[in-house]
């Protein structure tokens, strides 16, 4: 049995201008130690997703329909006190940007030292060590001296490790992290990518990395879920869909990244723009931007599936 298993979610914005179905019957699932990336545009339905899995969608957004099996249990209709249970301890979330889920006027000992005591019963002693143990294993050097400063007396790059620190702590089953490396220098991402999956690796963590730029992706995951519009339009294997692309939009993210062989070129640009979510058009939503689309694309293609990859196109590219 999978660790997550995510049926059909949906979910909507009911706004005086009409309801934006910013997810839209996406399904996936995750194993134990195994780290799943979604990657897409901005306004493609990621964080939402994001949102969706931690019951954390405020009004006018909606989970509106969909399971999410967590072990087993369907946690989409889990009690607000379940999810207190669940949220920062089982199932824990990364951030965009860390200052705004880290306290300005706590010290980073007494914000990470919280997040443990809501949930175990050990003594200030044991909390102290936990800390300077989770700080050090997301490699922040002198962690006894860092349990003692504020969030703005670090650098970029040391708060989004104070984040993940506070994520870790309670050794969860499942992390997700919304693009939590955006902001920082190629380096510092570079360091924290290599420390999440030794971390998935050693501990039996599954992560759900979300990101919009797939050559942070492409050595991190072992699946890959690419979103448009707020569907998954197709998955699988990672190196499967880097090597053999299948959908037109994929294969568009995919020659947008530089690399050896357009050195000195202009670099690929798929044409126009996410369509906004109140006014998809009908049928395929890339369908607009697509080479190969047709009068069949007016329709929603529907989900087609091997032993190892799903994809919704009705114009899929032959696998050479």
């Amino acid at each position: 049995m999978a660790l997550l298993d995510v049926k059909n979610l949906s979910t909507e914005f009911h706004t005086s201008a009409g309801i934006a179905k910013a997810v839209d019957k996406i399904s996936f699932s995750l194993e134990k130690g195994k780290v799943l990336g979604i990657v897409g545009e901005s306004g493609s339905g990621k964080s939402v997703t994001a949102f969706s899995l931690m019951n954390l969608v405020d009004p006018p957004g909606y989970v509106v329909g969909g399971e999410i099996l967590f072990n087993g249990e369907d946690i989409s209709k889990a009690s607000p006190k379940r999810w207190n249970e669940l949220r920062g301890n089982r199932i824990a979330m990364v951030f965009q940007d860390p200052m705004m889920s880290l306290n300005p006027v706590m010290r980073v000992g007494a914000q990470l030292g919280e997040t443990l005591a809501i949930h175990t019963k050990k003594n200030q002693r044991e909390i102290d060590e936990a800390v300077c143990n989770s700080l050090k294993r997301v490699g922040i050097p002198a962690p006894a001296e860092r349990m003692k400063a504020y969030p703005h007396e670090l650098s970029g790059g040391m708060r989004q490790r104070v984040a993940i620190a506070n994520a870790i702590i309670n050794n969860p089953d499942i992390i997700i992290a919304d693009e939590p490396t955006t902001a920082l220098d190629v380096t510092i991402q570079a360091q924290i990518l290599y420390e999440m999956k030794t971390l998935a690796r050693e501990s039996g963590t599954a992560l759900i990395w979300i990101t919009h730029d797939l050559s942070v992706i492409k050595d991190l995951a072992d699946d890959l879920c690419v979103m448009y519009a707020g569907r998954i339009v197709e998955q699988g294997p990672v190196a499967e869909l880097i090597q053999r692309p299948r959908h037109p939009y994929t294969r568009g993210l995919i020659d947008s990244l530089p690399n050896s062989e357009n050195r000195g070129k202009r670099l690929y640009s798929i044409p126009g723009s996410t369509p906004p979510l109140l006014s998809l058009p009908s049928g395929c939503a890339f369908a607009p931007r697509c080479t190969r689309a047709t009068g069949t694309c007016s329709s929603v293609p529907p989900v087609t599936a091997s032993e190892s990859r799903a994809l919704r196109c009705f114009h899929p590219l032959e696998i050479l």
